[in-house]
């Protein structure tokens, strides 16, 4: 309440028209106003109160009232015929001497003093400093109205005072209603911030802020819009697309990282976008729309209170996410290569990391390539597709291609749309979404491992870096397994002739015997071996052993067991063959042999055999008897094959 008004009666003296006028004592009131608008309403409240409470004390009185302001504009107006009936002053013009009794008002109001004329009349009312306040009105059915005034017009001032008091209390009880409901309102918007500090999960935050936003905003539209893919959780959440022209406001604010609001012309607020803001930047817009009610000063604090705490919150979710996700990596890369240590054989070592594979990104299909031993070809490994398993691919071709050739991993996330590559896997698969990442060993690029799904879009970009992390150890395992199979190799392998070691074959008999039902074995030596080695020297003497070997070899089968079992004699373990067989086979070798090698030389055989019919088998047993037989051959002129 700002300024204060004092009221007098205007002083009625001298002639103002056929009435004289008795003035009333003069009196002042004071009225606390704090604007125009209130101050007529306490003129107009008054005005009705006091005309009622006269024709209550007078109700014989017939005629109208009205009340006017300081520049002679209508009020209100009150027609009086046994009860006061109150009109809008729009309606002043429906009553009789309607115009007279407005002249009137506005010569008082230029006289600033009472006038009358006939059955009208009209009082001005002013303030303590003069100016005028307001003018009363009135017309009477029964004659002059001055003794109706004299009578009842030293009440209005009380009436006033009261009126004031009245809308003082009126007024301090909605501001105290309404500063009770912007504590609770606080208090709300407190618990609901605390509500959201306390979420750690991304889906339950963004749940918790649209319900809050909703409570306190039932009649609005609210759209939660996100910069990033989130999954879809029944909620009114979209994708915050930069380039759609419809939502500049919210393209705006998640820009600007500050609230926009959009104003009508009337400077009401229609619509509210606030950016949902953590420590490392914007994640999203919240965007409320009215409908019925427009929103408040106060409403638009509270929509930018709970989007910063949604985005904090959001932030510390996505950031727990992440913590656990790297957690896991870190647990399953520990216990893939834990697993893949395990064992140094290479077939466990590829169908482990297929399975395994299919089993983290939830796979269709996977394939691991490595390279041949052409330079130009990759061998499919190991796949869940079994006809791949074994074929050769071409290196510069498709995924696998690109990867070589790239040295990067790939993510392809719909290949029937947008890739510009062929791949003979994705076609023959009829997947859409691929991820791919190279194998290195000692730097260099030594396979290649894709993972295909027939999903469009299926693969994240945390799948797309998960798998790069992965092909480390599973590239060491393959290499640990390949250097274990080479050292093994060598082991089991004499170093001059490319055959397998004596030990090695005396293990792989043992093992047939205990398995197998037949076998036999062929002891080859070459004749005059030490002739050659004294005449011709002992590099002519390894050439000739090498041939002699080389021969042997072709002509054995994959399945058959070859070595060098000691200077210049070799042994072949044939499994499931008969003494028969075992001698075409020996026959074939000295045959090509005499044939083929340069210097010439000729090989003498000795074969045995066993079956799990005789009464003694031993390993032993077996070379005993075809060392017999080869020494038989040798007595028996050389260059011929016996059996033992």
């Amino acid at each position: 309440m700002e300024d204060e008004l004092c009221l007098t009666l205007g002083n009625p003296s001298g002639s103002g028209g056929d009435e004289q006028l008795v003035p009333p004592p003069d009196f002042t009131i004071e009225i606390s106003s704090g604007s125009a608008g209130s101050s007529r309403k306490i003129w107009t409240e008054a005005f009705h109160r006091w005309v009622q409470h006269a024709v209550k004390v007078e109700p014989a009185y017939r005629g109208w009232l009205m009340l006017a302001g300081p520049e002679a504009e209508p009020l209100s107006l009150c027609v009086i015929d046994g009860m006061p009936l109150i009109y809008a002053p729009s309606e002043v013009w429906m009553l009789e001497s309607a115009q007279e009794v407005l002249d009137l008002i506005a010569l008082a109001e230029r006289s600033k003093r009472p006038v009358s004329k006939g059955e009208a009349v009209a009082i001005p009312l002013r303030s303590g400093d003069g100016q005028p306040s307001a003018v009363i009105g009135a017309h009477s059915s029964g004659g002059a109205p001055g003794a109706f005034f004299r009578r009842h017009l030293p009440l209005l001032p009380l009436f006033l005072q009261l009126e004031a008091e009245r809308m003082e209390k009126e007024a301090l009880a909605e501001r105290l209603a309404r500063e009770e409901e912007l504590v609770l309102r606080k208090e709300t918007l407190f618990r609901s911030v605390e509500k959201l500090f306390s979420l750690i999960d991304v889906e339950r935050v963004l749940s918790e802020a649209i319900f809050q936003i909703q409570e306190l905003f039932p009649d609005a539209e609210v759209d939660l819009l996100l910069s990033q893919d989130e999954p879809k959780i029944g909620l009114p959440v979209k994708p915050l697309n930069i380039f759609d022209v419809n939502n500049d406001l919210c393209m705006r604010a998640f820009m600007e990282e500050k609230v926009l609001l959009g104003e009508r012309e009337d400077g009401y607020v229609s619509e509210v976008a606030a950016p949902m803001i953590g420590k490392q930047g914007a994640y999203g817009v919240l965007h409320l729309k009215a409908k019925a009610v427009l929103f408040s000063p106060e409403d638009c604090e509270a929509v930018w209170a709970i989007s910063q705490a949604a985005g904090t919150a959001f932030e510390n979710g996505k950031l727990y996410e992440q913590s656990n996700l790297l957690v896991n990596e870190l647990r399953l890369i520990n216990e893939l290569t834990k697993r893949l240590n395990q064992s140094l054989r290479l077939d466990e070592i590829f169908d482990y990391a297929v399975a395994e594979l299919l089993h983290i990104f939830d796979a269709d299909y996977c394939c691991i390539l490595q390279q041949s031993q052409r330079e130009d070809q990759l061998l499919v490994r190991v796949s869940n597709i079994a006809d791949l398993n074994g074929e050769l691919v071409a290196k510069n071709e498709g995924f696998s291609g690109v990867v070589i050739r790239t040295r990067e991993p790939i993510i392809e996330s719909d290949y029937s749309r947008h890739s510009l590559i062929r791949s003979v896997f994705m076609e023959n698969t009829g997947c859409r979404s691929l991820i791919a990442s190279p194998i290195f060993t000692n730097g260099e690029v030594v396979g290649v491992i894709l993972i295909a799904h027939h999903s469009p879009n299926f693969f994240t970009y945390d799948n797309f870096k998960l798998l790069s992390v992965l092909s480390s150890p599973i590239g060491l395992a393959i290499s640990n397994a390949s250097l274990h199979a080479e050292v093994r190799r060598m082991v089991i392998t004499d170093n001059l002739t490319g055959l397998y070691t004596r030990k090695y074959l005396d293990e792989q008999v043992g093992w047939h015997q205990d398995s197998d039902q037949c076998g036999s074995l062929i002891v080859v030596d070459i004749d005059d071996f030490k002739r050659i080695n004294d005449s011709m020297g002992h590099q002519i003497g390894d050439k000739v052993l090498i041939q002699v070997s080389t021969i042997t070899r072709s002509c054995i089968r994959e399945s058959d067991i070859a070595a060098r079992w000691g200077g210049e004699e070799l042994a072949i373990y044939l499994p499931h063959v008969s003494v028969e067989q075992a001698m075409n086979v020996a026959e074939r070798i000295r045959g090509r042999v005499n044939a083929e090698t340069n210097p010439g030389v000729t090989v003498s055989c000795g074969v045995s055999d066993w079956s799990a019919t005789d009464d003694k088998v031993s390993v032993e047993l077996l070379f005993y008897r075809s060392d017999m037989a080869l020494y038989k051959a040798k007595r028996a002129g050389k260059n011929q094959i016996k059996t033992g």
